[in-house]
């Protein structure tokens, strides 16, 4: 029942779904076709009947066994090299988008406060205690303040307002926007981690194993066992070499996928550009439009100021010293 706590759900499925979308393979995916369009009540029924005929997409894709050939002959240090630069570039955006966010947080606490603030005035300006005669050397001075008062709450008001749509605004066109690119940038750092800990930790394991294996048979050939178990040892190092090799091309379609990733991320990188222009337009947008309410909510104060023979000046600061040295 958290609304704050909705609303990010929401934003951040909203993210999601853009991004999947917006994603090349993903946006022909049977799966989120349906996810979108599909209207009736059993829709996880539909999607697990649907996907266990999608397989495996090593198995399916027709580039998965020349992933290889696609791929630069210094592979593994590009990867290293693209994995570092997007974890930096992640931290930095990371970093922005918490410096956005306090900027707009910032500007409807702002607004809160001259809401309140306009309040104030206008509940000073109401007030109706009685005047005692001894209070004020001019009686008309109170009244005259007070009538000055009453009316600022309303451009006040106004102020707080536009405070609030400059908040608002920064947060949809530059808080969200960096969220959509953090988004992406998380997820390129995920499936780096999914390549390393999955497909290459196993490649990695199946090559550990086959030595083992291979230690094995030339121990076994200097001992002179029995040909029954030299066979099946060799029979299982030919298992273990047709595993090396499907996970060796797994290895490489893994690669080729962060490969296309990268570019991804590279193609979504103007929008850098966008947030920034978004934010300086805001920025001045909400100035321009708060300066113009200050400056008709200036000449409303003259009335405050309406000179000594009217209203006396308030008492200057007291000199240096004893006040009641004189």
């Amino acid at each position: 029942a958290d609304r704050e706590f909705i609303e990010s759900r929401r934003r951040a499925l909203k993210r999601f779904i853009n991004l999947v979308a917006r994603h090349p393979p993903f946006s022909e995916d049977v799966l989120l076709k349906l996810f979108l369009s599909f209207s009736g009540s059993d829709v996880q029924n539909k999607l697990r009947e649907l996907v266990q005929g999608v397989g495996d997409e090593f198995m399916t894709c027709r580039l998965a066994t020349q992933a290889k050939d696609f791929l630069p002959a210094d592979i593994q240090a590009q990867f290293a090299a693209s994995r570092e630069l997007i974890r930096n570039i992640y931290n930095s955006f990371y970093k922005l988008r918490d410096r956005a966010e306090r900027i707009a947080s910032r500007a409807i606490d702002n607004a809160s406060d001259l809401l309140i603030f306009g309040k104030e005035l206008s509940a000073l300006g109401s007030d109706t205690t009685p005047l005692p005669s001894w209070a004020a050397l001019n009686n008309s001075t109170w009244g005259t303040l007070k009538q000055a008062l009453k009316g600022l709450s309303v451009e006040f008001a106004l102020l707080a307002d536009k405070a609030v749509q400059q908040g608002k605004q920064e947060e949809n066109d530059v808080v969200e926007k960096l969220n959509l690119f953090l988004d992406l940038l998380q997820s390129y750092k995920d499936l780096c981690e999914r390549h390393e800990k999955g497909v290459l930790h196993k490649h990695q394991r199946a090559l550990h194993k086959y030595s083992m294996m291979k230690k094995q048979m030339m121990s076994a050939t200097v001992q002179n066992k029995e040909p029954e178990s030299v066979e099946q040892l060799e029979s299982r190092i030919v298992e273990q070499e047709n595993a090396i090799l499907t996970m060796e091309l797994r290895n490489y379609f893994s690669l080729y996928c962060l490969h296309q990733e990268t570019q991804l991320i590279h193609i979504y990188l103007p929008l850098t550009s966008h947030i920034l222009g978004a934010f300086v337009n805001s920025q001045i947008q909400g100035h321009k439009e708060m300066s113009k309410v200050w400056n008709e909510l200036k000449p409303k104060l003259s009335c405050l100021f309406v000179g000594s023979s009217n209203m006396p000046t308030p008492p200057l600061s007291p000199p240096e010293g004893n006040f009641f040295s004189n």
